[in-house]
């Protein structure tokens, strides 16, 4: 694959007097066919589609498991759930794990996280301890910002645990708060650093609950009157399909979050081009998880469909240019070290994933042909998502919420997404795909021990009748 519009060799560090600054716009719980770049007609995302057009749209791009702390876990460390510890919610991230604030703050850069954190464990709902925060130096935020905050009364907590509160809607006060960052940031320095400080490079982590749904109430409460905007919404076609779960109430204001959020990315990039370091950023926008609207459980995610795994992913900045459309599969894990790449900077050796800059440039031909899914919460499972294939296995007899892994694990899904893209029809027992399942078994045990796990034993499903009984 060529890169013909890229500034620098993403293979190599960025040549610049400076480093690039890095933005992450993180979402919670969107789907990946929000976007107008994976065709949603309805005009949500025009400021995501043209930093696609104008950067790189990883168009297959999965979550390392569906449900918010082991996710972010994943994307703040490069690394599986179950290396981490963060198998699911309620856990914390230990302190010493190696992750992007740290690596970014060793380097000279000025930190900062704003929004939802999700990694300080039961501790606390609100305030974060200094000692949890993964070496953010700029700190605003909530560990369950669900839980501090409503669609137009957000609470967040600084650097020495104060709230402070916000007026407006939700995603508008975060995105002020990224705003004054960049533009706060050389101000405050200038007060108390030296030249060669004031020139420091951002990287913030900007992390929204939007389009999550508010929890006291489970409702998707969009800014005043853009519910509307959408009251005949287009529908998923799996959604369509499947019928059930609570779709036809919600995704009107589903649509009109998403329609905000953009919104606020387009206010950023504007600041960042005003302030004439748009070209000098490195962009990420990608999401923790998808959402099923209660079709396939009786919650929003946790399980191995698309709907639950698969996340628009965007990047653009220094090396990611050209309005590429990258067709291999990627995992969450691999965004931590593509953003060290990106910026030129090493990569932990503790890092599970891998960078996507060589990728871009055709310079990993061995990249991996499936990305490795964690299940928790719902049921202990373990998927493979190849371009055709869903797989996954689950062990029966596991405890979802204590259990990080199980030895045993026995078929449990199936979907060919070829001729069943909606993962309507689980070919899990039928026969005529003894030898898919069997050659999918041995390729997820290989990814199961080369992500950190003990080899776990994986049986077949007991097979469907081949006719109905008499």
């Amino acid at each position: 694959m060529t890169f013909s519009a890229s500034p620098a060799r993403p293979s190599e560090p960025v040549a610049s007097t400076r480093r690039p600054n890095v933005l992450v716009f993180f979402t919670d719980q969107q789907r990946w066919d929000t976007t107008g770049i994976h065709g949603n007609p309805l005009g949500l995302t025009p400021a995501l589609d043209r930093l696609a057009a104008d950067g790189v749209s990883v168009d297959r791009s999965f979550t390392c498991q569906p449900v918010c702390a082991p996710s972010r876990a994943g994307l703040q460390t490069g690394q599986y759930p179950t290396t981490t510890g963060v198998f699911r919610n309620g856990l914390p991230l230990p302190r010493d794990t190696p992750a992007l604030g740290r690596a970014f703050r060793d380097a000279g850069y000025a930190t900062g996280y704003i929004g939802k954190w999700h990694l300080a464990g039961g501790r606390t709902a609100g305030p974060v301890p200094a000692e949890d925060r993964a070496g953010y130096e700029y700190w605003l935020a909530a560990n369950l910002l669900e839980f501090t905050s409503d669609a137009y009364e957000t609470t967040l907590y600084d650097g020495n645990g104060t709230p402070h509160h916000f007026d407006g809607y939700r995603a508008d006060a975060l995105g002020t708060a990224a705003i004054d960052f960049i533009d706060r940031d050389r101000d405050r320095d200038r007060d108390r650093e030296s030249d060669r400080d004031r020139d420091r490079p951002f990287f913030l982590f900007l992390s929204f609950l939007e389009p999550h749904h508010q929890n006291s109430r489970d409702d998707y409460p969009a800014p005043t009157g853009y519910s509307d905007r959408y009251n005949a919404p287009w529908v998923p076609s799996d959604l369509a399909a499947l019928g059930g779960g609570n779709w036809a109430q919600h995704l009107p204001g589903y649509y009109g979050m998403v329609r905000r959020l953009d919104e606020v990315l387009d206010r950023i990039v504007s600041v960042l081009q005003r302030r004439g370091e748009l070209d000098d950023t490195v962009i990420l926008f990608t999401s923790d998880h998808g959402c099923h609207f209660k079709t396939r459980n009786k919650e929003y995610k946790r399980s191995v469909h698309d709907a639950s795994v698969r996340v628009p992913t965007v990047l653009r900045g220094p090396g990611l240019r050209g309005g590429v459309r990258l067709p291999e599969l990627v995992g969450h894990i691999d965004l931590p070290p593509t953003l060290l790449h990106a910026a030129g900077l090493p990569v932990p050796p503790q890092m599970q994933g891998r960078s996507l800059l060589p990728l871009l440039h055709g310079q990993d031909p061995d990249w991996p042909r499936e990305v490795l899914i964690q299940i928790s919460e719902s049921e202990v499972g373990r998927a493979l998502r190849t371009n055709r294939w869903k797989y996954a296995a689950t062990a029966p007899g596991a405890d979802p919420w204590n259990d990080p892994r199980a030895d045993r694990y026995q078929d449990a899904y199936l979907y060919d997404l070829h001729s069943d893209p909606d993962e309507l029809s689980n070919l899990v027992a039928d026969p005529a795909y003894e030898d898919v399942r069997a050659e999918l078994r041995q390729r997820l045990v290989q990814r199961i021990v080369e992500s950190g796990e003990p080899r776990p034993v994986i049986t077949a499903a007991e097979r469907l009748p081949t006719s109905a009984p008499e």
